[in-house]
């Protein structure tokens, strides 16, 4: 069985397919991935043994060009946009292929959706948050040019609201690029990128699906890259030279002005330690002094259970791998799903979740204090024990055995 995995994001969307694809290829699946060809990436997919087939350009580029434009950027044209270069790029990928899987943003979902009709193959959309699944437990997603009304309490209302909104969004270019390939329009974009059956690429302690509801959700667990890569050995001098320190980085997300010295002062002040990621951001160390140590690229896995706690962004990923290693939090949400599993490490009491992205001292200091806690650390501990660690390989089998 031939199967493509698609999605257009950063390393929090591309690192998890690696891990279904390479849990497909155990079971004897030809599993390959149409991802940006961003060079992290094609040493990442060449060290797993998974071909890698390019998405339509990198996407820290791609984010380059558009983070300047962010204030005046038309979404539904810089949509279709994406929309209509990465149906050339999974169409290309997708040949010969029994099934796509999709993910990423959605712009990228729905070409994958639509190249899934045109070759007559399978389909599945997969999800790593179910912040954006109908759900009568929760809220829509909330884009900025479509503010939900304050005076709707129904979810349901506001979930049939949201077909509405998505195809102001996400409608035009999509039924666009499908006339141009011969398909028809659809009036449903949302519910028809999900299709019938969603994946979710979650852990159900971490962010649980609830039933009931009408949509049908595999919940699978997050689909987890094992890293056996060894701490550098600098790296593990410094850590043995004093306390646990306090990991801090924003993962491949541009950072509030001044946060790398606000962060570090921070931490110093409760007397910790600093270990700073320099990320997509660039973030750079303040001073020489021994008590702070820069990273690059590095295997979470292996140094989270050596922390005092993690300063972050609030991916999907990060929080995860977090919460495996029973690391305390402290989320800074800038974008997107990031203040949902801020939220989601509160309510769990495993840390600390800020109000907004731009933190200042005062704030970032106060919600560090309460992640160094005895009792959050306790609670991070115990979380640590529940968390899904094969949620990649439930999915590769689910993959495999349903139709």
């Amino acid at each position: 069985m031939r199967i493509l995995l698609s999605t257009f994001g950063s390393r929090g969307d591309v690192q998890p397919l690696l891990a279904l694809a390479v849990a497909l290829r155990t079971l004897g699946a030809d599993a390959r991935v149409c991802a940006p060809p961003d060079e992290e990436f094609v040493r990442l997919f060449a060290d797993a043994g998974v071909p890698l087939l390019p998405a339509f350009r990198s996407v820290r580029d791609w984010i380059k060009e558009m983070l300047p434009k962010r204030a005046t950027i038309s979404l539904p044209e810089v949509a279709a946009k994406v929309m209509a270069a990465q149906y050339g790029a999974i169409d290309a990928a997708a040949q010969g292929c029994d099934l796509i899987v999709a993910t990423g943003l959605f712009s990228s979902v729905s070409a994958a959706r639509s190249v899934a009709e045109k070759l007559g193959i399978r389909y599945v959309h997969a999800a790593y948050c179910p912040l954006f699944l109908p759900s009568p437990y929760q809220r829509p997603f909330e884009y900025p040019t479509h503010p939900l009304p304050r005076d709707v309490t129904d979810n349901q209302v506001l979930w049939d609201r949201d077909v509405q909104v998505m195809n102001e969004l996400f409608g035009g270019g999509l039924n666009a690029l499908r006339a141009s390939v011969g398909l028809p329009g659809v009036d449903n974009v949302r519910d028809y990128c999900h299709g019938d059956r969603v994946l979710l690429a979650a852990d159900p302690v971490l962010a649980p699906w609830r039933r009931p509801a009408t949509l049908d959700v595999v919940q699978t667990g997050a689909w987890i890259l094992p890293d056996a890569r060894p701490l550098p050995s600098d790296l593990l001098a410094f850590l043995e030279a004093g306390a646990p320190p306090v990991y801090v980085g924003l993962g491949s997300l541009p950072a509030p002005k001044d946060f790398a010295r606000m962060a570090i002062d921070v931490v110093r002040t409760q007397g910790r330690r600093v270990l700073l990621s320099r990320g997509w951001a660039e973030l750079a160390l303040v001073d020489d002094s021994e008590d702070c140590f820069i990273l690059g690229e590095i295997n979470q896995q292996a140094l989270f259970p050596h922390v005092a706690a993690v300063i972050h962004h609030g991916g999907a990923g990060t929080t995860t791998a977090a919460a495996r290693a029973g690391a305390p939090q402290v989320i800074v949400p800038q974008i997107g799903d990031q203040p949902f599993w801020g939220g989601r490490v509160w309510d769990l009491g495993i840390g600390s979740a800020h109000d907004g992205p731009t933190p200042t001292a005062t704030s970032l200091s106060a919600a560090l204090a309460a992640a160094l806690s005895d009792g959050t650390r306790v609670r991070a501990t115990a979380v640590a024990d529940t968390i899904i660690s094969d949620g990649a390989m439930r999915a590769a089998r689910w993959l495999l055995e349903s139709k």
